[in-house]
């Protein structure tokens, strides 16, 4: 199964703290993990301001999610188009983009976020 993963699941990832339900899809081999530039996007911004949790390099994560064998599914016109039909149950711009990517895309979007898994479609929460 293709998952679309949320930026937070992705450094976790990186730095071996996942939650144990996200765990799972992680390292079952018949899911292919998919990554957004939007959060490589998000990691270069946030890093940029100092932000908590944002401290690794934004090159450095991303080479890191490549060599670590994720895929990079990348932004079209049709996912940007679809952030304007979305509910307005969350208004980080960040979010909203990879909501659309997976909802467009027709794949699961991985989330900690209890306010994104209140979005109508395949949102699966895995936060603790």
């Amino acid at each position: 199964m293709r998952i679309l993963l949320d930026t937070h699941l992705l450094i976790w990832s990186a730095l071996d703290r996942l939650p144990a339900a996200a765990a799972r899809f992680f390292e079952d081999k018949a899911n292919t993990l998919l990554f957004s530039p939007v959060s490589v996007w998000e990691v270069a911004i946030k890093h940029g301001l100092g932000r908590a949790g944002f401290t690794v390099d934004p090159a450095f994560f991303y080479c890191g999610l490549l060599s670590a064998g994720y895929q990079e599914l990348s932004i079209t016109g049709r996912h940007a188009l679809l952030v304007s039909t979305l509910p307005q149950l969350h208004k980080d711009p960040f979010d909203r983009i990879l909501l659309a990517q997976a909802a467009s895309e027709g794949i699961p979007f991985l989330t900690v976020d209890r306010r994104l898994a209140q979005h109508p479609g395949s949102v699966i929460f895995v936060g603790a």
